[in-house]
């Protein structure tokens, strides 16, 4: 009996070494959780998927480490542990170590022990990133950073951040309010070696001149009433970082002055201070403004227009690349599944055509609110037009209330003129020209009176001539 025994624990013993070999060995991540919901164990596929190390992991809470839009609503998971059955492939999202949002296909399945007790779940998961890059590329969309398109004028900006992030050059970022101009100077700082530095945004034309300088340069104690103490400004705090200055055209003149010696020597004074301290901050600029044609009525500096339109980048409308609706809403409804824990599918199609005839005058930023919008009355399946704003259904009426009118107007002049040449070929005989017509005599009268027609005093049915 002792040597069976000690012969089944050492066949255990070999099964537990085995299943780790072959679960270490298998590039999907795998891991267990307990009642409690604390991860149990942790291969090295789900190390390196989510970049959490397996050390770190165990003890933990599953929703911690793997931050899943799943986690909050629709947990895989939590059906298994709750209906004691498996889940095959569903599809979600998480956030690994690095902040990055990585799409996965997972399978769940209750953990029992020999007597059929639950005893926790295990889920294996797979990163579907290149499966995602495949979509991508079979539709014709690509992504970048935020941003998603399938235009050929924003893929040819695309294509060239890299090297425009790799200079130290100024950039002016020009587009409508709502197009992504933030964004792209987001991607340009986190493509650069300043990437790791801070990143800071500041919205020129929301500030008056004394406001906008103090919090860009700083200021000395007693440089103003209840200036109580030194407060360094935004350039010192941004270092060796990157600071996009949001709408730079509703600037004043004063303040452009001061700008332009920053740019040009490479240093400012903070207000009240005699000394000038040196910056090594990479400016960016952007503007819903055509600067140039602001240049030419004397609006903007033409000295500083030229020293921050070393490189542009102009960002087109959304009207102006309606292929992109379709991926950008793909791309924001993920975006909110992930935030707000819901599990929205899509957006039918009477729904989607009515996106599609919409001309965005917010752009991009206006999208996303109406897909937000959407989030807020629908909690799963797709997004219906009753979940769109009212007001994008009454601008619709309103764009096609002048179209249906002067079709009624041409209709109308169609009409008169065809009864008033029925009426000449039958000598103005009413009751023959209302039979040419094939309508009523009524009807013929009602018709005439609408249009008020003028008839001759005498008809085709006197025999009398006409005057």
């Amino acid at each position: 009996m002792k040597k069976n025994s000690q012969a089944a624990k050492a066949a255990e013993s070999i099964t537990d070494a085995a299943n780790e070999i072959i679960l270490e060995s298998i590039s999907d991540g795998v891991f267990t959780v307990d009642l409690d919901w604390r991860i149990m164990s942790f291969n090295r596929a789900a190390e390196e998927i989510t970049g959490t190390p397996r050390s770190e992991a165990i003890g933990r809470y599953c929703w911690e480490v793997f931050r899943s839009n799943m986690c909050e609503g629709n947990c895989a998971l939590k059906r298994t542990m709750k209906e004691g059955k498996s889940f095959v492939s569903s599809s979600t999202h998480i956030i690994n170590n690095l902040r990055q949002n990585v799409p996965i296909a997972v399978s769940t399945s209750p953990l029992k022990n020999s007597k059929g007790q639950i005893l926790g779940g295990v889920e294996t998961f797979r990163d579907h990133s290149l499966v995602e890059e495949l979509r991508r590329e079979l539709s014709g969309s690509f992504e970048f950073g935020n941003m998603v398109s399938r235009s050929k004028t924003m893929k040819r900006i695309f294509n060239i951040l890299p090297q425009v992030a790799e200079s130290d050059s100024t950039v002016l970022i020009e587009g409508e309010t709502g197009t992504g101009k933030e964004l792209i100077a987001r991607a340009l700082h986190n493509l650069s070696w300043r990437k790791n530095e801070p990143f800071i945004a500041i919205n020129c034309g929301a500030l008056p001149d004394t406001l906008l300088e103090s919090e860009l340069f700083g200021f000395k104690a007693g440089a103003f009433t209840n200036a109580d103490k030194d407060k360094p400004g935004l350039f010192q705090a941004a270092g060796m970082g990157t600071i996009l200055l949001d709408e730079i055209g509703d600037t004043s003149p004063a303040f452009q002055v001061r700008l332009l010696r920053v740019l040009e020597e490479r240093e400012f004074q903070p207000l009240g201070s005699i000394k000038a301290i040196k910056t090594e901050t990479r400016i960016l600029t952007a503007t819903n403004c055509n600067l140039a044609e602001m240049v030419e009525r004397g609006k903007f500096r033409r000295d500083l227009f030229y020293r921050i339109n070393i490189i542009s980048i102009s960002l087109p409308p959304l009207r102006e690349r309606m292929e992109d609706v379709p991926f950008l809403v793909e791309h924001f409804i993920k975006k909110l599944n992930f935030i707000k824990g819901r599990s929205i599918s899509g957006v039918d199609k009477e729904a989607m055509s009515l996106l599609l005839t919409h001309d965005y005058p917010g752009n991009i930023r206006e999208l996303e609110n109406i897909i937000e919008h959407g989030f807020v009355l629908c909690n799963a399946g797709d997004l219906m037009v009753s979940h769109l704003p009212v007001s994008l259904l009454q601008r619709k009426d309103r764009m096609l209330s002048p179209a249906k009118s002067v079709i009624g107007e041409n209709v109308a002049a169609f009409e008169e003129e065809t009864i008033v040449a029925a009426l000449k070929r039958n000598n103005y005989n009413r009751i023959a020209a209302a039979r040419d017509l094939g309508i009523h005599k009524s009807t013929l009268f009602r018709k005439l009176q609408k249009y008020q027609i003028s008839l001759p005093k005498y008809d085709g049915r006197s025999s009398r001539s006409n005057p």
